[in-house]
């Protein structure tokens, strides 16, 4: 904390007020848990396929010796946390050698991932997205809204989505008197768009939703939350099985906010549960500890991360206007001398980069036992869409304070060669 404080006081050249308040932190005799190995243990994986691979053998022989502790794997974004439980359950699809899902299950261990539970409760809303789009492919609005629905399922790249719906004739049936041809991301994009057109004309209306599910690459949760909804809205439509009538009844569902998601787990589970390995969120970790806390992927573009601003806004200036808005807002409410632009955007600068790291102060502070934290040398720059994994930035740079951390406490690093070789028996 103190680092911090100094660190962003000098890279201030206004008065800010510092991410910490002043205090001085000391251990009480007798009343934390026994540190479990190292207590504080560093590591720096060649990439982040690597950083699953020590993190499940770590969480697994932790397990071994006690079964019924706590356990959390805190990410960033929700991405991480996505990519975190698909190298666990399917490590061959990674080149993990070791079934780790297999060897956590046999112990009695759960991998549970809470960003699922809540995409399963997006299930109507996504579904309604594309049916709008099915409906009126010409909407620029309703196109930008299917395509930000594929973009979160990964089933294409990040894009500039405003572009490609602006003229949706154009996007979805270019002609040789266009511009200049469509990008490959452009026409994977326009592949699934036509695909699901071509679906509205060739399958019967009933079958649409549970075509929809499939296509968007559903977990067994989330597709038997569709069928849940299919069933549902099929039931609702009373003989009138038109298109229009089954948005209606879906806008209903989704506007109500009362379908359910089936849950195909215990529904009395806890984020704390013993005997589990929770993925969640560094933010939805506030108020939560485990004994154990794994904080992979510990990124300098992600804490403290930086302000972006998106090119297509550059033209009104090299700041975004929000958060000139948002800073200039807070210094009138202050009662503060009123900034000019570039002032309000530098002071929103370090105040972001402030608000990171009081959030990985928070993360960091949710383990009794153990705290586990990693910054592979291999990452992808941007979590949006991480397929091809030979695509991955070389030497990205650790979190400042990861990097303070191994200076400080050199005995707490662990050399991943070693690690990786770690003997669970």
């Amino acid at each position: 904390m103190e680092w911090v404080n100094s660190t962003c006081k000098k890279n201030s050249k206004n008065s800010i007020d510092t991410p910490f308040r002043y205090q001085e932190i000391k251990p009480v005799d007798d009343a934390n848990p026994p540190a479990e190995g190292r207590g504080l243990e560093l590591y720096t994986p060649e990439n982040i396929v690597q950083t699953v691979e020590l993190l499940g053998k770590r969480a697994l022989a932790l397990f071994k010796k006690n079964p019924n502790a706590t356990a959390a794997v805190l990410v960033r974004e929700n991405r991480q946390g996505q990519f975190v439980a698909d190298a666990l359950r399917n490590p061959s699809k990674y080149g993990i050698k070791i079934e780790l899902a297999k060897e956590l299950a046999k112990n009695g261990i759960e991998i549970f991932e809470v960003g699922e539970r809540e995409r399963r409760a997006h299930v109507p809303e996504e579904i309604l997205a594309l049916l709008q789009f099915l409906a009126r492919p010409h909407s620029p609005d309703y196109l930008k809204a299917a395509l930000k629905v594929l973009v979160e399922r990964q089933l294409i790249s990040t894009q500039d989505l405003d572009t490609l719906a602006y003229f949706p004739e154009q996007f979805l049936y270019p002609t040789p008197l266009d511009p200049q041809p469509q990008s490959s991301p452009v026409l994977e994009a326009r592949r699934i768009c036509c695909d699901l057109l071509r679906a509205r004309i060739e399958l019967p209306i009933y079958h649409i939703i549970p075509y929809l599910a499939m296509m968007l690459k559903y977990n067994a949760s989330e597709l038997a939350t569709a069928d849940k909804l299919s069933e549902k809205v099929i039931k609702q439509c009373a003989g009138d099985t038109s298109l229009k009538n089954i948005l209606s009844i879906l806008n209903e569902i989704v506007d109500s906010e009362r379908f359910e998601a089936v849950e195909t787990e215990n529904p009395e589970t806890l984020y704390t549960s013993p005997g589990k390995l929770t993925i969640i969120t560094m933010h939805k970790a506030k108020g939560l500890d485990w004994d154990w806390v794994f904080l992979p992927f510990l990124h300098e573009n992600l804490i403290p991360g930086e302000l972006r601003v998106w090119q297509k806004m550059q033209f009104i200036g090299n700041f975004t206007l929000a958060e000139v808005a948002r800073e200039q807002i807070r210094t009138y409410l202050h009662g503060e001398d009123f900034p000019n632009i570039q002032e309000a955007w530098e002071k929103a600068k370090l105040l972001k980069i402030a608000e990171e790291y009081r959030l990985l102060y928070v993360a960091m502070t949710r383990a009794k036992s153990l705290l586990w934290m990693s910054a592979a040398k291999k990452a992808p720059k941007n979590w949006n869409n991480i397929k091809n994994l030979n695509e991955l930035q070389e030497q990205v740079k650790p979190c400042p304070v990861f990097s303070e951390l191994r200076r400080r406490f050199p005995g707490n690093f662990v050399d991943s060669k070693y690690a990786i070789a770690y003997d669970l028996n």
